[in-house]
């Protein structure tokens, strides 16, 4: 163990689950000190109302539960997906986009406690310590960062039931969940345990958002969701807040089995993960949204922003959202979007999200220009003096080729 820092007051990111309650008292025994208790609403589906009492109970001094799911969809979940940003070509980043929000928070309940230090419950192995400590640290350099997992011998769920019952803080399972879970308005995660052989099949029965697309309903769903300047405001001539379309296109999305992916991952800190996911409205919203922009975005910006997106995603899932690349590099995303607005049709049925239409009054696509019936606007003939410009330095090149005899 690491000597022990000297500490007054710290916040901690408590969801009331064994690790954390563990961890309360811990902090409390170990340093002697105050603990603050803040748990996060981000859309993770969980009855929050008795943690207020079960962390008094444990130890607290005061606790702060606040609804963010507001903005985490606003201000993290849309500016992201304004890039179409995935990690390696296929996660959606959805525990990515939740622990700078989740940190940024505690941080600034720790300037109204006036605490000098800041705890998570984030293991030494995983992505997530990397994040919430990257967003501490950009917050103010000067905190003091208590991770327990790095520092105790409770290295077993046994030896964290133990210590439980021993300072009688109630917990509801005594056995090895088959995996562990993370769940926000975005997605449902799934990993360790029974994953972690990425040749063994996810049972059907852990899935909680989605239905198998085996058993999905025989008849397709048609569904349009309207644009403003790359952010979904509405559904079907609904409009809703941020949060509450993405709710619904989970709910849409769910009972068709839209969203389920199953991957082997990098982690930052150096090791292969597997995990599987379900994101059904995000993968609905990242889908109509690329349409979208197929018919807004002029090629040269499309490419050119969609070359950044690889290191974009990379830097979310890295932990680097306050870093002055990320913010620079959405600075030029956000421009992109001026006229990424209008509306996208698709179709849901049995796992797929298929566009079947998308219009805009900002289209640069144009039928007269695109027809290959005549029109006034391109003259064909002129293609080839286009084609013999390109194939210019191929031509030269072939003839030095011939002319050294290779």
């Amino acid at each position: 163990m690491k000597t022990q820092q000297q500490v007054k007051k710290v916040v901690l990111a408590y969801s009331g689950g064994l690790d954390t309650s563990v961890i309360l008292k811990w902090l409390i025994e170990t340093y002697g000190c105050e603990v603050v208790a803040f748990s996060a609403d981000i859309g993770q589906a969980e009855e929050l109302d008795h943690l207020e009492e079960k962390a008094k109970n444990t130890g607290a001094v005061s606790v702060y539960i606040d609804d963010l799911t507001e903005e985490f969809v606003r201000d993290y979940v849309f500016p992201a997906f304004r890039a179409n940003a995935v990690y390696e070509g296929t996660y959606l980043l959805g525990t990515s986009l939740a622990r700078p929000l989740i940190a940024k928070r505690q941080m600034e309940i720790a300037a109204l406690e006036n605490a000098d230090a800041v705890s998570h419950g984030a293991t030494g192995k995983g992505n997530d310590q990397v994040r919430f400590e990257l967003s501490y640290l950009a917050i103010d350099p000067g905190i003091k960062i208590i991770a327990p997992w790095r520092e105790w011998d409770l290295n077993s769920r046994t030896a964290l039931i133990e210590f439980a019952e021993k300072h009688g803080i109630p917990v509801q399972a005594t056995r090895q969940k088959p995996y562990s879970t993370d769940r926000n308005l975005l997605h449902i995660s799934y990993e360790g345990g029974i994953l972690e052989d990425p040749w063994n099949e996810p049972p059907e029965d852990m899935f909680v958002l989605t239905v198998s697309p085996k058993k999905a309903p025989e008849d397709a769903e048609i569904i349009e969701i309207t644009f403003k300047q790359g952010d979904p405001v509405a559904i079907n001539d609904h409009f809703y807040t941020p949060a509450g379309i993405l709710a619904e296109l989970n709910r849409i999305g769910g009972r068709h089995g839209v969203g389920r992916t199953d991957l082997v991952e990098n982690r930052f800190v150096g090791m292969k993960s597997r995990g599987v996911y379900e994101t059904p409205g995000g993968t609905i919203l990242r889908t109509a949204h690329m349409a979208l922009e197929s018919i807004t975005l002029d090629r040269e910006v499309l490419h050119l922003r969609d070359s950044l997106v690889p290191r974009y995603a990379e830097m979310i899932y890295y932990g680097f959202w306050f870093a002055p690349e990320r913010e620079l590099l959405q600075k030029l995303i956000d421009d992109t979007q001026t006229n990424v607005s209008g509306t996208v049709r698709l179709e849901l049925y049995k796992g797929s999200a298929r566009i079947m239409g998308r219009k805009s009054d900002q289209s640069l696509y144009n039928v007269d220009f695109a027809t290959f019936e005549d029109d006034s606007v391109y003259r064909q003939h002129d293609a080839e003096g286009f084609i013999r410009l390109n194939a210019l330095r191929l031509r030269i090149r072939k003839m030095l080729q011939d002319r050294s005899g290779r």
